[in-house]
């Protein structure tokens, strides 16, 4: 069965299933507050090695909040983050990037006016990485950006951006990649591209991939593990084969 009260965060921050292994990523009982208002209460969970880990919820539970702490964009109160071990809950977002994370926003925030080329090399030139070789990777999972290698990004499509999103992030070479709301105001046949480029990544092994997603059969199709939020905190989280119809129920369905 999942854990399914808020005492799970514990188990779900010291690594759950995961616990004889190092997590990629640790969230330790974060708070977070927002002009005021607290918005992050506790929550805690934990990515395991070359996996893929899903954060659901409702809308406005907290779950872009928690990647924005993670990153280091939002500044916790309370609790620590670990990535592969070390503390980072004090570093800048810059450090944290050097470290490993790989971040692809809620509206992709690509550069319109630079063209594809220019917006693939920019993240990992900002990082004093080199591409050469992490161009043809980043061509086979998503075969469309080559061919629009002149075109400026904001000529793309939302889908086309999106792809250029993640391969810009993957460019830095992350140890985890974190994806908010990929399949959002998505085409379904890129849903599947960007679908099987996840399972593919996942079967390289070379990172780890947390994502947050509201579309449940995409979910269940690409997750390991799970954890869904309610008002700030973890209330449900295990293996995605107990992401049942019931726990669906009782924490998704509005």
């Amino acid at each position: 069965m999942p854990r399914d009260l808020l005492s799970s965060q514990t188990a779900a921050a010291e690594g759950g299933a995961s616990s004889r292994a190092i997590p990629v990523l640790g969230v330790n009982a974060i708070e977070a507050s927002i002009g005021g208002s607290r918005i992050l209460r506790g929550t805690g969970f934990a990515v395991r090695e070359q996996s893929v880990f899903c954060l659901m919820g409702r809308n406005g539970v907290g779950k872009t909040s928690t990647l924005k702490s993670i990153v280091g964009l939002l500044k916790v109160s309370g609790g620590s983050i670990t990535l592969a071990g070390e503390d980072v809950t004090r570093l800048s977002p810059e450090a944290r990037a050097r470290r490993g994370i790989g971040y692809v926003p809620q509206g992709r925030e690509i550069f319109p006016y630079l063209t594809v080329e220019e917006n693939l090399r920019i993240g990992a030139i900002a990082q004093r990485k080199k591409v050469n070789g992490q161009l043809e990777r980043v061509f086979e999972l998503f075969p469309i950006i080559k061919e629009f290698l002149p075109r400026k990004g904001g000529m793309l499509s939302g889908g086309q951006q999106q792809q250029l999103a993640i391969a810009r992030a993957l460019l830095t070479d992350p140890k985890l990649l974190i994806l908010d709301e990929p399949t959002e105001g998505i085409q379904p046949n890129i849903i599947d591209q960007i679908g099987e480029a996840i399972k593919l990544l996942r079967q390289e092994g070379r990172m780890s991939i947390l994502l947050v997603e509201q579309y449940l059969d995409f979910c269940r199709e690409l997750a390991d593990d799970f954890a869904i939020m309610d008002r700030g905190a973890v209330v449900c989280s295990g293996t995605v084969s107990e992401l049942t119809d019931d726990v669906v129920k009782r924490h998704l369905t509005v």
